[in-house]
């Protein structure tokens, strides 16, 4: 996630940080203390003291803490062993760790460009 030119860490809500308010930004939050209010990112990382009371709009999320709000990403949600989310996701792929919560309803959306290979009938090939 860090090597892509395009999402360098932008923004750091530090341990000992509550914020309130909206938050968008380019690039990757890093998010170590509490947020309230919606967030708008390239990418979201929540460590495991993190927070967020409000939903999470990115490409990307990472969950290592607590979100109490909906998710909508259009790559990827992964909810560590230490993260908990209670409210909804929407994305591509969910990937959700054992002794990871996840309280809510999943959307998860196929790709677009979804490859599929189709194998000759049995007859066809003798």
């Amino acid at each position: 996630m860090f090597l892509r030119r395009n999402n360098k860490l932008e923004a750091l809500i530090g341990v000992n940080t509550d914020f309130k308010g909206d938050i968008v930004t380019g690039g990757t939050l890093r998010v170590d203390g509490k947020i309230a209010g919606n967030v708008v990112a390239d990418w979201v990382v929540l460590g495991e003291a993190g927070s967020v009371r409000g939903d999470i709009k990115a490409k990307g999320v990472v969950i290592g803490g607590r979100v109490d709000g909906n998710i909508n990403a259009d790559e990827l949600v992964d909810i560590k062993h230490t993260g908990s989310l209670i409210g909804d996701i929407h994305t591509r792929k969910l990937s959700v760790a054992e002794g990871g919560v996840f309280e809510g309803r999943s959307l998860v959306q196929k790709d677009d460009e979804l490859k599929v290979i189709d194998f000759p009938a049995k007859e066809a090939i003798s």
